[in-house]
């Protein structure tokens, strides 16, 4: 099928190009992968930007939904991918193979940084929000490899689902704590208060006034939101009325 991107989709493709480090916060329904294959397709063999890239994703999206939407695309068809999410022999064979594109799932994450050479140059997070808590395993072996990465896209609909917390361990893995802090400690006492505890032990924070805006304005060299409501166009909706008869 030919892609006629929407002019929306286009700014999203040029966003990534032009940025090393992307947090691409689009609605679902917005085309985030075809957006983000395109872009990748552009960086390896338009521009010669990068040559071996890493897709992270969950277990069901890692299995088909990239895989599907290379081949739905003509403009994909150069495109060579491998898929690592079944055994670890499958997986260790995946990465064998000759490939500009590997594709693994969020869960193997800690497995491939401790098994396979990581030489990849740029690193694409489908689904940043998985990686919200900064004491996790995946989170923290996938920052021992970060200082290698020369190019890192974050894509997610729901970046802060938990409150603005959720950010600080996502920002991190895209720019090593350069706009949001190195430690969750100064990330906490720059932006937040206590707000439920229990003598010494504090249960939640709250945001301080204005510490929402002051954490986009950090945050939006590097970032671009997009919600469906403003760009998906819609048919006028039909309503029929259908008459059933029970027993």
């Amino acid at each position: 099928m030919k892609y006629e991107p929407h002019d929306y989709q286009k700014y999203a493709i040029g966003y990534i190009e032009s940025h090393p480090i992307a947090a691409v916060l689009l609605d679902m329904g917005l085309g985030k992968t075809s957006i983000t294959l395109t872009a990748l397709n552009d960086l390896l063999f338009d521009y010669f930007e990068v040559h071996k890239i890493l897709v992270i994703a969950p277990l069901r999206v890692a299995k088909t939904t990239w895989r599907d939407e290379i081949h739905k695309w003509e403009h994909l068809s150069d495109l060579k991918y491998s898929v690592a999410v079944s055994t670890e022999k499958e997986r260790q064979t995946a990465f064998e193979k000759q490939a500009d594109v590997y594709i693994i799932n969020r869960e193997n994450v800690q497995w491939l940084i401790g098994h396979i050479p990581f030489d990849f140059d740029m690193v694409v997070i489908d689904e940043l929000s998985s990686f919200k808590n900064h004491q996790a395993k995946r989170f923290k072996a996938l920052m021992k490899v970060r200082p290698t990465v020369k190019r890192v896209v974050g894509l997610t609909g729901t970046p802060s689902s938990n409150g603005l917390m959720d950010l600080f361990a996502e920002f991190k893995l895209l720019d090593i704590g350069t706009r949001l802090g190195r430690f969750i400690g100064q990330y906490r006492t720059a932006y937040f208060s206590t707000d439920k505890r229990n003598g010494q032990i504090v249960y939640s924070y709250k945001p301080l006034p204005n510490a929402e805006q002051q954490i986009y304005e950090k945050i939006s060299d590097i970032t671009i939101s997009m919600k469906s409501t403003d760009h998906l166009k819609m048919p006028e909706l039909i309503s029929t009325q259908y008459e059933v008869e029970l027993s």
